[in-house]
C-alpha cells in the first residue's frame, strides 16, 4: 500500500485479535439480521473479552456467550465472549463455526424455535 492522505505510513495497520473477533461476529450478526430483520430489530449483539463472574448476569448457561432477555425498555442482548471462544477454537474457521452455532442457539431461543429448524 502506498502512502497517502488517509494512510501516511503506507501500510495497513494489522488487526488485533479483538478486532478480528469483532469483525467475525459482526459478519455473522449481519447475516442473521438480514434473514430475520423484524424479529431481531430490537436485539443488541455485543462482544466482551471474558464472561463476568458467576451470578452477575442471569444466564449462566455457557462460557462462550450469554443471552440477556429483554425487560421493560431494555432490549434483549446477546453477548459473545472472545477469550473462551479463542481458547476452544484455534483457527479462524473453527471460531467462525463456534460463534455461528452460539448465535443460532440464542436466536432460536429468542424466536421460540429449535436451532435445527433455522
Amino acid at each position: 500500500m502506498l502512502p497517502g492522505p488517509l494512510n501516511p505510513h503506507g501500510r495497513a495497520k494489522p488487526l488485533t485479535p479483538r478486532d478480528e473477533f469483532d469483525e467475525l461476529v459482526l459478519t455473522l450478526v449481519a447475516a442473521l439480521t438480514a434473514r430475520w430483520p423484524v424479529e431481531l430489530a430490537d436485539v443488541e449483539f455485543a462482544t466482551e473479552d471474558l464472561p463476568p463472574p458467576p451470578g452477575e448476569w442471569s444466564d449462566g448457561a455457557g462460557t462462550f456467550s450469554c443471552l440477556i432477555r429483554s425487560h421493560g425498555h431494555t432490549p434483549a442482548r446477546v453477548v459473545v465472549f472472545r477469550r473462551p471462544v479463542e481458547l476452544r477454537a484455534k483457527t479462524r474457521l473453527e471460531r467462525l463455526a463456534l460463534v455461528n452455532e452460539v448465535l443460532f442457539e440464542h436466536v432460536a431461543d429468542l424466536l421460540g424455535r429449535d436451532p435445527q429448524d433455522l
